[in-house]
């Protein structure tokens, strides 16, 4: 009977041992698959933000896209005057601002201004500046401030190259080639205006001997300073350019003999009044000017330039540093 009473009571704690287990483990079950919602309900929210910052994203890089898209041909354009003139009609209908300058000199900081230099080989060229732009359209502004900045690098560098191809390297004045298409234009406005230009061939006197006796860096540099002599006693309207070797080439617009003349005296005394100081030498040098008019003396660029060159060789006949005029 007492075993029986054990049997029974050890059979009863096993009962209740075993039930405690199985409770125990529903409830970390049910704990386990609480903390599996709880991280499928943190999982599906980041994957809803993530959707939703994907779309924010896709929408600013839509707009980003459409906002170079309206200032593309801005890149097209190779005259940064033109360029900024696009460019302002574009932004001013785009976004709330004042004002939109392109200056070539930098302006002095003001409250609201924004500043952005255009700098091409380490330096500037130009400076983009807006007033009163609305805080919101700052980032658009960026944006569309760099289709600017590039196009006009782009302007810049066409200009560059185009120089390259027509102004001597040595004087900086046109080539002898872009100097006879210009002359050629010049005819033939004067000819349907009826207009007189005249023509002058120059050369430096015994440029020879300079070159032999102090070698040709020193005659490059009286060349160069030569130049830059004529080119501060011509006017804006006349143009010049290296005709070859040391002759260079001048054309003095709507221009007839007597004026042209006087104009050639007054460069031939201010170079023959100047100490050149090159390297380490000392030197004086002269000028001879011959010079022919249109239509006066011929109405063709080539015996234009030809009567020229004889009056040139007139000048050194009679002893150099003069000015002499086709007869």
């Amino acid at each position: 009977m007492l075993y029986l009473a054990i049997l029974v009571l050890l059979t009863l704690i096993f009962l209740l041992f075993v039930r405690a287990r199985f409770y125990r483990s529903l409830n970390e079950k049910g704990l386990a698959l609480r903390q599996l919602k709880e991280e499928c309900e943190s999982v599906s929210r980041e994957v809803e933000k993530l959707k939703r910052d994907n779309a924010a994203l896709e929408k600013s890089v839509e707009e980003t896209i459409a906002l170079y898209d309206m200032t593309k041909d801005i890149r097209k354009i190779l005259n940064e005057d033109l360029i900024f003139k696009l460019f302002k009609e574009r932004i001013s209908a785009l976004l709330k601002l004042e004002d939109c300058l392109f200056l070539k000199s930098k302006p002095a900081t003001s409250e609201g201004q924004i500043i952005l230099p255009v700098i091409l080989e380490d330096a500037p060229v130009g400076f983009l500046v807006v007033r009163g732009l609305a805080e919101q359209d700052r980032e658009k502004f960026h944006i569309l401030a760099q289709q600017f900045v590039s196009g006009v690098k782009g302007a810049f560098l066409f200009k560059k190259v185009q120089e390259l191809t027509i102004v001597d390297s040595l004087t900086q004045t046109f080539n002898r080639r872009y100097f006879m298409e210009r002359f050629q234009e010049e005819i033939s406005r004067c000819q349907r205006f009826k207009l007189k230009l005249t023509f002058v061939m120059a050369d430096i006197d015994h440029f020879k001997e300079i070159n032999d006796q102090y070698g040709h860096l020193v005659g490059d540099a009286i060349l160069k300073e030569v130049t830059g002599i004529l080119k501060e006693n011509i006017r804006e309207i006349d143009f010049m350019g290296r005709f070859g070797g040391e002759e260079l080439s001048i054309v003095f617009t709507e221009t007839d003999t007597e004026p042209a003349r006087y104009a050639c005296e007054r460069i031939r005394k201010a170079i023959e009044s100047k100490s050149f100081r090159v390297y380490d030498e000392n030197l004086k040098v002269t000028l001879s000017l011959g010079l022919s008019t249109f239509p006066a003396h011929a109405k063709e660029a080539d015996t234009i330039i030809e009567k020229a060159d004889k009056a040139l060789y007139q000048a050194k006949e009679r002893g150099r540093n003069r000015v002499c005029v086709y007869k």
